[in-house]
This record gives structure tokens, C-alpha cells and sequence, in this order.
């Protein structure tokens, strides 16, 4: 006979109950329990968050300028207008925006703050999830359980940001600040600023920061692929004078979705002569002479990382008016004073901002068993880019890295109300993918960007074919997630 000890047999029975366990308060998870509420009303749910407010990514950057590098219109929801004046938003709108869909839709009232899921366990028996999560507020332990578990969490770590490291930086005699970690205080003013990197966080911080600094210096190593785009979008602006808000809006998320894929397929299939038409922009954007060859010049092609955008060309008016010096070279090591390069020079600095990058883990540290069995996450592979072999009643949110985020977890919530339902209508408690033995493994994001490089290995696998692939083409996705059969022969029922 099997005995349960006191402690277990109290705590199981305190544990809440729910349809389906959503992971994350940000925008995919706020936009999952929309998803839930309207396709699937008879769904209970809950959404653990680990942080004390809505908003994800957008809740935890608060360093100046943060803003979106994809248009409001594809990044918002596809149930939601986006009704802001700015097609590339400022950090605090984009919280707001989905702080008040929360509200709207009585989403927040079941969220649980201060909850960091740590261990999800599958049982075949019951047919359920256990989730056991930690209160920061209080330090208690608590336990959950749900008959589906939806991941929202996103890829990045929440903890800590990623920086190299530099020889010499005990050395340094400023502050140094990682803009994932940026301090409410700190006073910039009047000071010499370096800003190390070279994507969309270093390329956001530098005009910001000029407005007050003494002087800007952002120091890469290496040049990315820069354009500007227009703050505000004027053919989505006059839309709304002519067509109601909604069908405004889908026009227009249509419109800049078609753009964002075309301009992402031009640059992967005719990559000079995207290259040549960067640079004729980048021409009359910068101070005639300038050397686009040595800080704008990437040795890599366009799209093989993420091309960053700038809103109504900040950074080049910046550089064009000597507010920003744009230094490309290495960091030979930190003294007292700033940094030394490995060409020889220096740069005085009285604050170092390190916008290295960031540290990506898959489903926010959470460790998931079945049946008592650890999962090795790089033994699993996706499928369709949001379900993983042998892991039943699961279900995860990674959207695209060459368009914005939420087109992909739009599809993803589709899908998975779709599943859902099937599931119901069949009686069916169980569904669980079974590997496809001929198809090959390929890394979990096909991204030559730096933070994808450096943890990828601890990723699931994708497969080197539909259904196992993972696409970063909306318009492929379409008429699959949301339109296409639920079920194929990789999936089993019970």
C-alpha cells in the first residue's frame, strides 16, 4: 500500500485547480488567456507570474528610449487595435497596451504575481500537470494543477544580462551598467557615456542618452545592418479617417506584415543587392565622406541577424551632428579612466554601459518531468515551433526573429484553442508527439546572432522538415495554424 506523508497530502489538497496553467504575464501570455477566454470559454485558468507587474520584457527594460524594434501594428494583438499615434512605440505605451487588455478583458484577476514556476511534472495516470511555484513575496512553496500547461515565458533570462569578460574592469574608476539591470538613480548628465555594442539596445541607448551626456561614444566591435523607419506610420494614420478602427488596423497589420517578410526574403535571396541599397540610404543619412565601410559595413549579409531599426533616423542625425561618435574597434582592457583599444586608443569614460547582449533559457528555468522522468530539453524536438515530443498537454510561445513577436504567438494561441477543442469533442485527455525517426535534427533558431550562438545547444532540437521545422515565415504559418487539420500522424490521443 502506498502511504502519502502529511505534508504532501496538505499541500495537494490546497493545490488550485485549472483547465489550463499559463506561465508569464507578458505580451504572450496576456495574449493567450485572450485567446482562451473567446474560443474556449469554458476553460479555467490561471497565469503565474513571477515578477509584481503585467508586461513581460516591457515591465523589466526600463532603461531611456526603450522602445519596440518591430511596428505597433504586427507587434500588437490581432484582437486588439493598436490606437497609439507612434507606429514604433515607447516601452511604457507598450506596457500600458497590454496592461489595459488585461483589464479590459478581467484577464488580470487571475493572475498570481510573485509566482516563479520552478518544476512542472506530467502524470500519465491522472492525466494532469503539477506545477509547484515559488512566492518571491513570501518564500512559500506552491502547487498546482492543470490538464494543460502553456509556456509564455519567452527566451530570455529574467536575471541577468550577458557580459563579456573585460580585462581590467575592477580597474575602472565610473559606473558600469547593464541596461537589463538599469538603475532608477543613475544620473547620466553632464558625463562621458560609452555604450559597448552594436544591436538595438546599444543603437536605441546612444541617441537617447546624447540629449543629456557631455558625450556619447558607442564603442562595437563589429558594424550591424542599420535603417531607419518612421515613427509614426502615415498610411495607417489616414486609414483610420476613412475605415472603422478594427478594419483599419487589419489593413494595416496585413500591409507591414507583407513588407517586414518581403523585405526579410529580398535580403536572404539577393543579398548584394540588398546590401547596395542599405547602403544608399545609409549615404544620405550620414555627413558626406563618412567611412560606411569600416562602422556600417557588417561582414556578414543582411537578415543572417536581426537588421535593427531606428525611428525617423535618430542615430544618423545624431552621428551627422557630432552628438554621438560612432568608434568601431576592439576593447583591449579598462583603466581608471576608460577604456583602452587595441588600436591604440583611448576613451574617457565616466559611465560604461554594456549592451553586450542578453542570455537566453528555455521556459524560464523551469524543469519538466514526466512520469518522473526528467526531460532533456535537447533531446526533444519541436513541433510546428510550438509543442515538444513525448511532453503531453504542452504547449509553448517563441515568435518570429525576423518579424515581430506576436504574429507568431497569435497563431500559436490559435492553434492550441483549435487542439483544445478537438480534444473535448473526442472525449480525449491526453495528447503527446511521438518523434518522426527520418526527419533531421537542425538547432532550435537557425539565427547567427550572438545571444542565439551562445545557447542554442540547451534548446530543443527542430526538425529539418514541415511539421518539425521551424518556420519564420507568418505567411507560411497562416493557413497552417490557423486554418489548417489539427491533428496528422505524429500525434497520438488517449
Amino acid at each position: 500500500m502506498t502511504t502519502t506523508s502529511p505534508s504532501e497530502s496538505s499541500q495537494d489538497v490546497a493545490a488550485e485547480t485549472v483547465d489550463v496553467l499559463i506561465v508569464g504575464a507578458g505580451l504572450s501570455g496576456i495574449g493567450a488567456a485572450h485567446h482562451l477566454q473567446s474560443k474556449v470559454p469554458g476553460k479555467t485558468y490561471t497565469i503565474l507570474e513571477s515578477r509584481g507587474a503585467i508586461g513581460g520584457t516591457w515591465d523589466l527594460f526600463r532603461y531611456p528610449g526603450i522602445r519596440s524594434d518591430s511596428d505597433m501594428y504586427t507587434l500588437g494583438y490581432n484582437f486588439r487595435p493598436w490606437t497609439g499615434d507612434k507606429s514604433i512605440a515607447d516601452g511604457k505605451d507598450i506596457r500600458e497596451y497590454i496592461e489595459n487588455t488585461a483589464r479590459d478583458g478581467g484577464i488580470d484577476e487571475n493572475i498570481r504575481f510573485h509566482h516563479r514556476v520552478v518544476k512542472a511534472s506530467w502524470s500519465t495516470k491522472d492525466s494532469r500537470w503539477t506545477i509547484v511555484a515559488l512566492r518571491s513575496d513570501t518564500g512559500e512553496t506552491v502547487t498546482f494543477h492543470a490538464s494543460f500547461l502553456m509556456c509564455c515565458s519567452g527566451y530570455y533570462d529574467y536575471t541577468k544580462g550577458f557580459t563579456p569578460e573585460f580585462d581590467g574592469i575592477d580597474d575602472f574608476g565610473g559606473t558600469v551598467v547593464h541596461p537589463q539591470l538599469w538603475p532608477e538613480d543613475l544620473d547620466y548628465a553632464g558625463k562621458k557615456v560609452v555604450v559597448i555594442g552594436s544591436g538595438a539596445t546599444a543603437i536605441t541607448l546612444a541617441p537617447n542618452l546624447a540629449r543629456e551626456a557631455d558625450h556619447v561614444t558607442l564603442l562595437q566591435r563589429s558594424p550591424s545592418y542599420i535603417m531607419s523607419l518612421p515613427s509614426k506610420d502615415p498610411i495607417a494614420l489616414a486609414l483610420r479617417k476613412y475605415l472603422p478602427a478594427k478594419a483599419a488596423y487589419g489593413v494595416t497589420r496585413l500591409k507591414n506584415a507583407v513588407t517586414a517578410i518581403g523585405l526579410y526574403v529580398l535580403c536572404q535571396r539577393y543579398p548584394k543587392f540588398m546590401k547596395k541599397q542599405i547602403r544608399k540610404l545609409q549615404e544620405k543619412w550620414l555627413p558626406e565622406g563618412y567611412d560606411l565601410d569600416t562602422h556600417f559595413t557588417p561582414k556578414y549579409n543582411p537578415w543572417d541577424q536581426r537588421l535593427c531599426l531606428v525611428p525617423d533616423n535618430d542615430l544618423f542625425r545624431c552621428i551627422r551632428k557630432g552628438e554621438v561618435e560612432l568608434v568601431t574597434d576592439h576593447i583591449d582592457r579598462f583603466d581608471a579612466d576608460g577604456i583602452r583599444l587595441q588600436s591604440g586608443g583611448h576613451l574617457d569614460a565616466d559611465i560604461v554601459i554594456t549592451a553586450t547582449g542578453l542570455n537566453l533559457v528555455a521556459f524560464g528555468h523551469v524543469d519538466l518531468e514526466v512520469d518522473g522522468r526528467t526531460v532533456d530539453l535537447t533531446e526533444t524536438m519541436a513541433y510546428k515551433g510550438m509543442m515538444l515530443t513525448d511532453v503531453p498537454n504542452f504547449a509553448f510561445v517563441v515568435g518570429y526573429t525576423n518579424a515581430s513577436w506576436t504574429l507568431k504567438a497569435d497563431l500559436v494561441c490559435d492553434y492550441v484553442c483549435r487542439l483544445l477543442q478537438h480534444m473535448d469533442a473526442g472525449g480525449h485527455r491526453e495528447v503527446r508527439l511521438t518523434r518522426d525517426p527520418s526527419i533531421g535534427e537542425e538547432p532550435f533558431l537557425d539565427f547567427a546572432a550572438g545571444y542565439v550562438l551562445r545557447s542554442v545547444d540547451s534548446f530543443p532540437k527542430q526538425g529539418s522538415k514541415a511539421p518539425w521545422r521551424l518556420r519564420m515565415n507568418y505567411f507560411r504559418d497562416l493557413p497552417v495554424l490557423r486554418y489548417g487539420s489539427v491533428v496528422d500522424d505524429n500525434m497520438s490521443f488517449r
